[in-house]
């Protein structure tokens, strides 16, 4: 998935010499956490985080001639350069941006421009429609040799349900000569499909693996 198909295009911007209390009141307004600083011609200059705007701001219970540092310009406090991603970049190589540097926004450039923003709260819930977690459904975690071929081969006793399968994620193991595929598949009732499973020799790691005892 490119960032193109994630970015948020309504971006919140202030040029350089607006206020801290600009920012301030845009922040509350649009309930955002950040706000990119630009010039006329919307090249990122910096970027400011509710933190930021927070932490320049004076204390309520300081005397009120206090106040006329939120008349400072917000360029006194934004953070510059800024680290900014592409539309053409891939989300999956962002995430490690957002981790990797403990950021939790990244402007998107093009051609020397802002052109939209990604928040970490973007990539989370991106992460949940990949995955499926929003649908109802049933996970099973199976673990398969670490072999050409296995994914469709687990993935036709599924067929064999006339069941979809909302996501496919592979994990690694703990032994290397082994992988964890996870399906997420449409059905509230996965017992059919776990039970051909085990038939088939496939340990299962979710539901686990142990049988019921007989009685």
């Amino acid at each position: 998935m490119l960032v193109e198909e994630l970015m948020n295009r309504n971006m919140i911007t202030l040029p350089p010499k607006a206020t801290i209390n600009e920012a301030l009141q845009l922040l509350e307004k649009h309930k955002i956490r950040h706000i990119t600083i630009v010039d006329e011609a919307m090249q990122v200059l910096g970027i400011v985080s509710d933190r930021d705007v927070r932490d320049a701001s004076p204390s309520t219970f300081l005397d009120t001639s206090d106040f006329h540092i939120l008349n400072k310009e917000i360029q006194t406090i934004m953070t510059s350069p800024v680290i900014t991603i592409h539309p053409m970049d891939f989300v999956e190589e962002i995430a490690y941006i957002f981790y990797d540097k403990e950021i939790a926004c990244l402007p998107v450039v093009s051609q020397n421009k802002l052109v939209g923003v990604v928040t970490e709260k973007d990539m989370l819930y991106k992460l949940i429609q990949l995955t499926g977690t929003h649908e109802q459904s049933s996970l099973i975690e199976v673990k398969v040799p670490d072999l050409p071929g296995q994914l469709p081969k687990v993935a036709s006793v599924f067929v064999n349900h006339n069941v979809n399968i909302v996501s496919v994620l592979l994990y690694p193991y703990k032994d290397p000569d082994y992988k964890i595929l996870v399906f997420r598949v449409k059905t509230l009732n996965p017992m059919p499909i776990i039970n051909d499973l085990r038939d088939a020799g496939y340990t299962l790691l979710w539901p686990n693996n142990i049988m019921e005892p007989k009685k």
